[in-house]
């Protein structure tokens, strides 16, 4: 069986996981073992962390979004009911920054709302 020399392959793998683990508490950034497992537990929070963040911007939009339709006297199905049927296509991302930016503005978006329900009411 041929001689295998393998240390440069095994010092850059281990180099690579205690540079990721620079920071890290007492022996998490020191010894190998416990840096391994620190930063693959890191990398698994950062994995769904990036999953999370978009859920919890979503939740934010619609709660600014419901805090303007409120002082509109409007809840926030309504509101997107209303504007689904008035023909207006816009998200909610674009709708949380009207609402925090331009309160006139999203009071005439309220009001097409209430126009398009109202129209529905009267023609159904």
């Amino acid at each position: 069986m041929p001689r295998v020399k393998r240390s440069t392959k095994r010092t850059d793998r281990r180099k690579k996981i205690l540079k990721r683990a620079s920071g890290y508490f007492l022996t998490k950034s020191k010894l190998y073992q416990a840096a391994q497992e620190a930063v693959e537990r890191g990398l698994k929070f950062a994995y769904t962390g990036r999953k999370q963040k978009k859920r919890q911007f979503r939740s934010l939009w619609i709660v600014r979004i419901a805090a303007a339709a409120k002082l509109n006297h409007f809840s926030y199905s309504q509101l997107i009911n209303g504007l689904k049927k008035a023909g207006v296509e816009l998200d909610r991302k674009i709708l949380a920054d009207i609402a925090v930016k331009d309160p006139k503005g999203f009071t005439e978006l309220v009001e097409q709302a209430k126009l398009a329900l109202a129209a529905e009411k009267a023609g159904a």
